[in-house]
């Protein structure tokens, strides 16, 4: 074989470019045989460049074949998703005015501790006095209490009531309202009110189902309560008093309008109906909710996006209360003490609201957990900044002296373990909690928060003997 060293001593050198043979190790073909191992280039034949580019052709045509039949399929997924989520958001807020239905309904303790604010608002109280005052004057007997007293002494009464007011009438009804006020300010107004409300649960599950009766009654789109009981202590008030002539009021049913409305038919119509969805809603709404996030492609994604439209429906709710808590009040008639109708409304609806805000506070932590969890880079950014302080505290520890012992080995090695644990445990304690609000939810997660960043903090790696300290 010739040399391939020497100037021209190639077996085909015409001076071509590419066609360097003399092993300079300019690109080109060697034919020689005398170049590095692995630097040959065999020469490709149009045959099997051809083979190769249809080869080529046919996987891009598998390609995009592949591609226009995936969008079908995960078109139907992700509209099955869509409406299953849709429906789920929609179903909420009824969910949420369900379950306080059932509540209201079905407990008797949940009921009187929603009613029994009631018995100290001052605008109620007022209210009752005067309702109270009004039933008390209208049975009592004034010339019956003029001929009570001795003739002689009757203009000294005359002269002394005639001091309290204008008329023997308005001092009187001033004297009734004191002592009626009185009633009504201590404590056993709170005791009669709330006996009351316990004794007759019954009955308001009757009302307002449509059934009627007792001291809690519809009439007249109207649901009023019986305060024949605070009447009757009025009357012993006024007994005491010296007003002997008290005795002779009979027993006297006053009623104290709670709800008024037009169309309290048709409220009672929704009410039976949710009553009898009951808690059942609620779980529908979210397993809706749960399985259109499962039958998604992107669930992290669709999963923060439901958790916050779920808070959003849910939060419409507690505006609806709103807004309709301002139609409602004005469609009052006059005879009713528009500061009473609004506690007594507010008072109603506390447990709604509260109901309202758990909700929406579930629906933003959820949303929150998702994303921090996720690949985003913001998120990652988080979880980085959150570890580092973690690994600060812990290095100032470690020159402090503090050492975590064995225990950071088995908390690194069951790390994984100990943060499900501890996430099932917080999620188990809000299903638990009889009523949980707003900030019970947001008190949860703060504590797994904390919980999670004490495990961060004891969890220490080993060290192994031939790592740098």
């Amino acid at each position: 074989m010739p040399d391939s060293s020497a100037p021209g001593g190639g077996a085909r050198d015409n001076g071509a470019p590419g066609k360097d043979v003399s092993g300079s190790g300019a690109p080109g073909n060697d034919v020689s045989g005398s170049g590095a191992p692995g630097n040959d280039v065999p020469p490709r034949s149009g045959a099997s460049a051809d083979a190769e580019l249809e080869a080529l052709r046919a996987r891009i045509a598998a390609l995009e074949a592949e591609r226009t039949r995936r969008p079908t399929h995960h078109r139907v997924r992700s509209l099955v998703a869509v409406v299953l989520i849709v429906l789920g958001c929609v179903l909420a807020p009824l969910g949420v005015v369900a379950a306080w239905t059932a509540d209201i309904v079905g407990d008797s303790d949940r009921y009187v501790d929603t009613v029994r604010p009631l018995a100290s608002d001052r605008d109620v109280q007022n209210a009752a006095a005067n309702r109270v005052t009004k039933a008390v004057m209208d049975h009592l007997d004034l010339n019956a209490l003029l001929q009570d007293v001795v003739p002689a002494q009757r203009p000294l009464v005359q002269k002394a009531l005639g001091r309290l007011g204008g008329s023997i009438e308005g001092a009187v009804r001033s004297f009734v309202l004191d002592k009626t006020q009185a009633v009504i300010a201590s404590d056993a107004f709170e005791r009669i009110w709330a006996d009351a409300n316990r004794r007759v649960h019954s009955t308001v599950n009757k009302a307002l189902t449509g059934r009627g009766g007792g001291a809690v009654k519809i009439e007249n789109d109207t649901v009023t309560v019986d305060l024949a009981p605070v009447v009757d202590e009025v009357k012993q008030r006024l007994v005491d008093s010296g007003m002997t002539v008290a005795r002779k009021i009979p027993e006297v049913h006053t009623d104290f309008t709670v709800v008024r409305s037009d169309d309290i038919g048709k409220v009672r119509t929704y009410f039976r109906l949710l009553q009898l969805a009951g808690l059942w809603l609620p779980v529908v709404s979210v397993l809706l909710v749960a399985s259109g996030v499962l039958l998604s492609t992107h669930r992290r994604r669709v999963l923060i996006v439901s958790a916050l439209c779920f808070a959003f429906a849910t939060l419409l709710l507690g505006v609806a209360l709103t807004v309709f808590r301002v139609v409602y009040l004005d469609a009052l008639p006059s005879g009713i003490s528009q500061p009473a109708a609004e506690s007594v409304y507010d008072t109603l609806t506390r447990f709604l609201r509260t109901s309202v805000r758990e909700v929406v506070a579930v629906g933003v932590v959820l949303a929150l957990a998702a994303w921090l969890t996720g690949p985003g880079r913001r998120a990652a950014l988080v979880r980085r900044l959150w570890h580092s302080g973690i690994g600060a505290v812990r290095t100032t520890a470690d020159h402090a002296g503090l050492h975590t012992g064995p225990v950071g080995p088995f908390v690194n090695r069951f790390h994984d373990w100990i943060t499900w644990i501890l996430a099932g445990s917080a999620v188990l304690a809000y299903l638990l909690w009889p009523y949980p609000t707003g900030w019970v939810v947001i008190g949860l997660a703060l504590t797994l928060l904390f919980a999670l960043g004490v495990v961060d903090f004891l969890a220490i790696r080993p060290r192994r003997k031939d790592s740098p300290a």
